[in-house]
């Protein structure tokens, strides 16, 4: 009997079983970002649409160049699980100073002569583009990612100066002033991406990223010559691209259960 008293009071005070949780799936939500940086651009080559102004020149060494620009960028994004993300994103990137030297030679009455084409203008563009990335794991609170973009580029050129080689009418070479009105058009353009994010708090991850920028190409507005001897032509800037590097903040507004564990912990 005193067995039997003993059970029932064991029993009486045995822990309830720990009710079944079922696995935890991916979770999913939307996001919003914000980033600024600076761009490192380029292009290929500079021409002017009027081919008879190329007649009997050759251009042997063409160098060009842009100052930094800065970036600011907008965003909003849904994370599909611990992998996979993607947004949309819109980009205003500031005027950079442009310059360009091109060396040019040409026939000057049975000679040769050289001379030389100084460019000067300023560029800005908006970005607009659809993004996909790849988180790579968790490492102390660090998620190294990957990703790439598809969209359009708005390129504007504007106060475009030439000073170099004018005029081959009647075999004379002479200096020109050329200028330019602003012009712009838009473009397909593309991105490859980079970077690394470090997670704040559960719902603020901070972004240290690169891209590789290919913006399309760019047009100034029609051309005039201050002499008269050419105009009604534009200047074509041909293949631009950027790498950025760019800082930003993204905001999740949706927070993953208290109780769901990271994808790898250790930190």
């Amino acid at each position: 009997m005193l067995s039997s008293m003993a059970s029932a009071a064991d029993m009486a005070i045995a822990p309830p079983p720990m009710p079944y949780a079922p696995p935890i799936a991916d979770f999913g939500g939307w996001y919003l970002r914000g980033d600024i940086g600076f761009s490192n651009q380029s292009v290929s080559s500079i021409r002017n649409t009027n081919a008879a102004l190329y007649s009997g020149l050759n251009s042997f060494q063409e160098t060009t160049g842009f100052d930094t620009g800065g970036i600011y960028q907008i965003g909003a994004g849904y994370q599909f699980n611990h992998w996979f993300r993607a947004d949309i994103t819109g980009e205003y990137r500031g005027s950079a100073n442009f310059h360009g030297l091109d060396l040019i030679s040409f026939p000057n009455g049975g000679t040769t002569g050289f001379g030389s084409d100084v460019y000067t203008a300023r560029k800005s563009e908006w970005l607009f583009l659809a993004n996909a990335y790849a988180d790579l794991g968790t490492w102390w609170c660090i998620t190294p990612y990957v990703g790439a973009g598809i969209g359009t580029a708005r390129v504007q050129i504007s106060n475009f100066l030439d000073q170099g080689v004018g005029s081959l009418a009647g075999g004379g070479v002479g200096p020109s002033l050329v200028s330019a009105q602003t012009g712009s058009q838009w473009n397909f353009a593309w991105a490859l991406h980079a970077g690394l994010a470090y997670q704040v708090t559960p719902d603020m991850a901070i972004e240290l990223g690169y891209s590789y920028v290919n913006l399309g190409n760019g047009t100034t507005g029609v051309d005039r010559a201050f002499d008269g001897s050419a105009g009604g032509h534009v200047f074509q800037f041909h293949d631009i691209t950027s790498q950025d590097v760019k800082l930003g903040v993204r905001w999740d507004l949706w927070s993953p259960p208290a109780y769901a564990p990271p994808l790898i912990t250790k930190g």
